[in-house]
C-alpha cells in the first residue's frame, strides 16, 4: 500500500511539473495613435483571447492621435474575453489626449513613476489660422462629444469622473502619482516585473489574475501594421507632395517624358488619400495647391520668375500651416519643412530654369541653321537653277538675280529641297 501510494504521489508531483505556466501578452505603443495603432491592438486581443493568456499588457507612450482611432480601440477593449492592462511606462512617458482615453478605457490601468497622463482636449482639423478654425457651435460640439465620451469610459470603468471631465474641458494633466491618489489608474508600477507582481491575484469579473510567475509574449507588429504605422505620418504626406510637384511640373515642362508624370500622379494620389485620415489644414492644403499652379503658370508665362518666387512663398506657408504645430502628435517639424521648401526651389531655379532657357535658345541642327550662312557657288544660279555646296552636300539654289559661279552667297530661306539665297554683301 505504502509503495501504491508513492506511486500517485510521484505522478502528481510530475502533473504539476508539467502543468503549463500561466502567459501574458505584450505589446508596446509608441507614437501617435491611428488607424495602424487600433489594427495592432485588436488583432492583439483577439491573439491573447485566443491563447488564453492571463492579460495582455498594453505598454503605452503617446502625445495622442486621431479620435476615430482611439474611440476603435475603447470598443475593442470593451468587446476584448481577455483583461487589458494599459501600462504607461517607462518612466518619462506620456498618455497625452488620446492615451488619455485608452488608458482610462482599460480594465487596469497603471503608469510608471514620473509619467503623466492628461490633456484629452480635442484638437480640430484645421486647428491652425483663424480662417479655418471651426466656429463656436462646432468647437462646442466636439467639446461636449469628448466629454460625454470619457465620463462614460470613467464611469464604465469605476474612475474619478470629474478629473476626466477636467482632462477634455480644462486639458488637465497630471502626474502617475497624482494619478493614483485621485483614482485616475489603479496603480503604479516601476517596470514589467513588478507590476506582473501586483496585478497577481487581482479580480476583474469572474476572473482572478495569476500573474506573479506568468510568462511574458510579446505580440510584435506584421509588416502590414509597420509599413502603415510608418506612413500614416505628416512627414510622409509632405515628401509625397514634394514628389507629386516635382513629377508634374516635370512632365509639363518636358512633355513626353513620362516617368516624372507617372511618379507624380501616384504620389499625388496617396497624398490625397492620407489627407483623409490626417488632421490636414484646409489654408495650408489650398497655399500648397496655390504654389503648385504659380509654379506651371510661370513655365508657360515669361514672368522671369516672378510667379515660382511667390510660389516657393505659398509654399512655405502652406506647409507650415498644413499640420496644426500645437498637436505634438501630428507636428509637421522645421526640420522637413525647410529642406523641402529649399529643394524646391533650387528645383525651379536650376533644374525648371535650364529646361526653359533650353527651349528659348536658336535651332542648333536641321535646316533652320543653314539660314544666314555664306556658301560658295559651285554652278551659276538663277532665278529658276543653281547648286551651291553647303555642310558636305550640293543644294539646288535659287536668286532674285543671276550670280556666277565661285561668287559667294547667303542664304535667306529653305523651301523644300530648295534653297533662296543672295549675293553676299
Amino acid at each position: 500500500m505504502k509503495h501504491l501510494a508513492t506511486i500517485f504521489f510521484g505522478l502528481f508531483l510530475s502533473s504539476i511539473a508539467t502543468a503549463p505556466a500561466s502567459q501574458v501578452g505584450r505589446i508596446s505603443v509608441d507614437g501617435a495613435i491611428g488607424p495602424a495603432t487600433a489594427s495592432y491592438i485588436h488583432r492583439a486581443i483577439q491573439i491573447s483571447g485566443e491563447r488564453n493568456d492571463e492579460c495582455l499588457v498594453i505598454q503605452l507612450d503617446t502625445p495622442g492621435g486621431l479620435l476615430d482611432s482611439t474611440k476603435d480601440i475603447v470598443q475593442s477593449f470593451y468587446a476584448s474575453e481577455v483583461p487589458v492592462v494599459v501600462y504607461v511606462a517607462p518612466s518619462g512617458a506620456s498618455a497625452g489626449s488620446a492615451g488619455c482615453f485608452i488608458t482610462l478605457a482599460a480594465d487596469v490601468a497603471a503608469m510608471a513613476p514620473n509619467t503623466s497622463i492628461g490633456a484629452a482636449h480635442p484638437v480640430a482639423i484645421g486647428g491652425a489660422g483663424d480662417a479655418e478654425k471651426p466656429d463656436d457651435v462646432m468647437k462646442s460640439k466636439m467639446e461636449n462629444y469628448a466629454v460625454s465620451f470619457i465620463e462614460s469610459i470613467a464611469q464604465k470603468r469605476g474612475r474619478n469622473v470629474e478629473w476626466a471631465r477636467a482632462s477634455v474641458k480644462e486639458s488637465a494633466a497630471i502626474t502617475a502619482e497624482a494619478a493614483l491618489a485621485t483614482n485616475a489608474i489603479d496603480l503604479i508600477a516601476v517596470d514589467l516585473p513588478e507590476l506582473l507582481q501586483k496585478l497577481d491575484g487581482r479580480k476583474l469579473g469572474d476572473n482572478t489574475l495569476n500573474t506573479a510567475e506568468a510568462k511574458v509574449v510579446n505580440i510584435p507588429m506584421i509588416l502590414r501594421e509597420k509599413v502603415f504605422q510608418r506612413l500614416w505620418r505628416p512627414e510622409v504626406m509632405f515628401v509625397l507632395m514634394l514628389i507629386a510637384i516635382y513629377g508634374i511640373i516635370g512632365e509639363l515642362s518636358n512633355p513626353g517624358a513620362i516617368l516624372p508624370g507617372t511618379l507624380g500622379a501616384v504620389a499625388l494620389i496617396l497624398a490625397l488619400y492620407m489627407s483623409a485620415i490626417l488632421p490636414v489644414n484646409v489654408a495650408g492644403l489650398a497655399l500648397i495647391g496655390l504654389a503648385v499652379i504659380l509654379f506651371v503658370i510661370d513655365i508657360f508665362a515669361p514672368t522671369h520668375g516672378v510667379l515660382t518666387g511667390g510660389g516657393i512663398l505659398a509654399l512655405l506657408l502652406g506647409a507650415l500651416m498644413l499640420f496644426d504645430r500645437d498637436n505634438p502628435a501630428f507636428r509637421l517639424p522645421l526640420s522637413y519643412i525647410l529642406p523641402g521648401v529649399i529643394l524646391t526651389a533650387l528645383f525651379f531655379v536650376f533644374v525648371v530654369g535650364k529646361g526653359l532657357r533650353a527651349q528659348s535658345l536658336p535651332v542648333a541642327a536641321g535646316r533652320e541653321t543653314m539660314i544666314g550662312k555664306a556658301v560658295p557657288v559651285e554652278n551659276a544660279i538663277s532665278a529658276d537653277a543653281g547648286m551651291v555646296f553647303i555642310e558636305g552636300e550640293l543644294w539646288r539654289a535659287v536668286a532674285e538675280e543671276p550670280i556666277e559661279k565661285g561668287s559667294t552667297v547667303e542664304v535667306v530661306a529653305v523651301e523644300g529641297l530648295t534653297l533662296k539665297v543672295k549675293r553676299k554683301a
